[in-house]
């Protein structure tokens, strides 16, 4: 078990979409609280988080969460700036936004298109594009972005955007890493 005692956890995508198991990122946000850190969320509704908040808090953690559209620059940025506000640094950027709709590329509509690459992808980079520069200020920090086997290999589903997406994810975070390694 790692020691997270007062890291602060930016986690887009904490919500659960039904009563029975858990999200990626509710788990997520769960563990890490288990573990210490104090989390600051971000999602598109915030009924969906209660089960997530109620969880933390119940065990004795800490859990703010406000409404997020991470397609959103601005509203990206009001999270990390009330993230900022409250606790004056991240320590934890996790991203876990994701949705599939199904379709090949003759199938599919551009509006779905896009859609998928703005909620798997681009919700990606704004968040690390909002928090990196806070995370080099202060020499430290850790990035986890949640991607998808579906990222790696045909998963039996014809869903070409969100397979596309979550490629692209893999290869953004490779990337990202070697940029900012020697960055601390």
């Amino acid at each position: 078990m790692l020691n997270l005692s007062n890291k602060v956890a930016l986690i887009l995508g904490l919500g659960q979409t039904g009563t029975e198991g858990w999200g990626i990122g509710a788990a997520c946000a769960v563990t890490l609280a288990r573990q210490g850190a104090i989390i600051f969320g971000g999602n598109r509704t915030l009924a969906s988080t209660t089960r997530t908040k109620e969880t933390i808090e119940a065990e004795g953690g800490t859990c703010d969460i406000i409404a997020t559209d991470a397609t959103d620059s601005a509203s990206v940025k009001a999270l990390v700036d009330a993230c900022m506000k409250k606790h004056r640094r991240i320590d934890i950027l996790l991203t876990s936004v994701g949705q599939s709709q199904p379709g090949g590329p003759a199938s599919m509509s551009e509006e779905i298109w896009d859609s998928q690459m703005d909620i798997n992808l681009k919700s990606v980079y704004l968040a690390c594009h909002h928090v990196l520069p806070i995370m080099e200020s202060q020499k430290s920090g850790s990035i986890i972005c949640i991607s998808s086997i579906a990222g790696l290999r045909y998963i039996g589903k014809p869903q070409v955007a969100y397979n596309t997406a979550k490629a692209a994810i893999l290869q953004f975070v490779k990337a990202t890493a070697v940029i900012y390694a020697p960055k601390g």
